[in-house]
C-alpha cells in the first residue's frame, strides 16, 4: 500500500529534515501544509515550498486549509511551482468551490486537484477531481470508497445515494472533536487506536453516545 507522510513544522529547515527522513524510510509521497502560526505571505510560502521540493525526489501534495493555517496557498504560489515537477497536486480544504473550477481552467492537468472538503466531494468529482483525501475514511473506508468509485464511473446517481448515507457522519465529524470521533469510529470497528494526544481529550459520555448512533447508522 502506498504511504504518504505529512511533513510539517513552523520552520522550513525542519520540514526539509522530516521530508528527507520520510524519503529514506521508504514513503511514497509527501503532504506539506502551510507552516502554522507564522502566516507567511505568498512570496515566503513559495520560497518555502521550493526549498522543500528541491530537497527530495518524492511527489509532493500541498495542503491548503486557510481556516486553520491562516494563509491560503494562492495562485502566485502555484504559478511559481509549475516547473517543480515533483509538486503534483494540492489537497484543497478551503471550501471555496470557485477555486476548484479556477484550478481546472488555469492549470488543466498540471496539478491534481484533491478533495479535502469531505461534504463537497461530489462537487469536486463533477469538476473532474479523481482523488479524495478524507480523514473520515480512516473509520468509514467502505463508505468513502463507494462514493468515489461511483463518481469515477460517472454514475452520479449512485454516488449521490452513497453520499446521502455518509453525509450525517461527515457533518458530525465537522461539528467538532474530529480526531476524537475518528478514533472512536475505529474503536467501533474493532481497531484499538488509543486516546488522542493532549491538549485534545477523549469524548465525553454524552458525545460518545451521540457519535455512536450516527456512526452505526451509516454502516
Amino acid at each position: 500500500m502506498p504511504l504518504m507522510a505529512g511533513t510539517n513544522s513552523g520552520a522550513t529547515r525542519d520540514v526539509i529534515r522530516y521530508s528527507q527522513a520520510a524519503e529514506k524510510l521508504g514513503y511514497d509521497s509527501l503532504m506539506v501544509a502551510v507552516p502554522p502560526y507564522s502566516r507567511p505571505n505568498q512570496r515566503e510560502l513559495l520560497a518555502h515550498y521550493l526549498d522543500v521540493a528541491r530537497s527530495v525526489a518524492l511527489p509532493i501534495v500541498l495542503y491548503n486549509f486557510p481556516w486553520r493555517a491562516g494563509t491560503e496557498v494562492g495562485y502566485e504560489v502555484m504559478d511559481g511551482l509549475l516547473d517543480q515537477k515533483n509538486v503534483m497536486g494540492i489537497k484543497e480544504a478551503s471550501g471555496d468551490m470557485a477555486r476548484v473550477y479556477e484550478f481546472r481552467m488555469r492549470y488543466g492537468s498540471r496539478y491534481q486537484m484533491i478533495c479535502g472538503s469531505d461534504d463537497q466531494a461530489l462537487d469536486y468529482f463533477l469538476w473532474g477531481s479523481t482523488c479524495w483525501i478524507g480523514g473520515g475514511a480512516s473509520c468509514a473506508p467502505r463508505q468513502h470508497a463507494a462514493v468515489l468509485q461511483a463518481a469515477l464511473a460517472n454514475d452520479f446517481v449512485a454516488a449521490r445515494s452513497a453520499m446521502d448515507k455518509l453525509m450525517p457522519l461527515m457533518r458530525c465529524l465537522e461539528g467538532g472533536s474530529y480526531a476524537q470521533k475518528v478514533k472512536r469510529g475505529c474503536e467501533l470497528l474493532g481497531i484499538p487506536v488509543g486516546s488522542p494526544r493532549q491538549p485534545l481529550l477523549p469524548l465525553t459520555d454524552t458525545e460518545r453516545v451521540e457519535f455512536d448512533k450516527i456512526f452505526l447508522a451509516c454502516k
